[in-house]
């Protein structure tokens, strides 16, 4: 009988092995989680085509925290089971100043990603940075130049709420992720 190990932390569970090879073509869910705000973004790659499919922001109502998480779950989960997503990208949680708003932001990701756990899909984090990074070319990029790369990229032509700028470079630095992924594992597949 083989025995099962227990995994370290949350997030090795969500971390797809090394040796697995992602498909090309997949439905991404951008996710930037707040206990007032959700933002949200679905895009679709086909290998080194991106293309918009929606995106804005689920505004989480209620006196309670409580209640405002829920409006977050029910939000994500109509998401999840519109558009069946085959990965979310997701924002890395970070110690504020505040400890307590960094627990509310903790709690209001947890609702969100649970909410996509119906439809089983492969869950990636990035940092804030590594959006910045992979969105703009630097990490300490400001909020407006995120909102105009990710207009550029995916020619959003209007305008684009900043809860949806952030998912979607969520989304994207996912997308382009996926691609170093791929040459990583061909890599490794090379050496062996």
């Amino acid at each position: 009988m083989r025995r099962l190990r227990r995994p370290h932390s949350l997030a090795m569970l969500a971390t797809p092995r090394r040796d697995c090879v992602l498909p090309g073509q997949v439905r991404i869910l951008g996710l930037d989680p707040g206990s007032q705000r959700t933002g949200f973004a679905v895009i679709e790659t086909n290998g080194p085509k991106v293309a918009y499919l929606v995106s804005g922001a689920i505004k989480a109502g209620g006196d309670s925290l409580a209640e405002r998480l829920q409006d977050i779950f029910v939000g994500v989960d109509r998401l999840t089971n519109e558009f069946k997503p085959d990965e979310v990208a997701i924002e890395r949680v970070f110690m504020h100043r505040n400890a307590d708003s960094a627990l509310k932001l903790g709690q209001a990701r947890g609702a969100a990603l649970s909410a996509t756990f119906a439809v089983r899909p492969r869950v990636f984090e990035y940092a804030a940075r590594e959006v910045k990074l992979a969105v703009v070319g630097t990490g300490g990029a400001h909020k407006d130049q995120v909102q105009l790369m990710v207009k550029r990229l995916l020619n959003i032509t209007g305008p684009l709420a900043e809860d949806a700028a952030d998912a979607l470079a969520i989304a994207l630095c996912h997308a382009h992720s996926r691609k170093l992924f791929a040459l990583t594992s061909i890599a490794s597949g090379l050496t062996r």
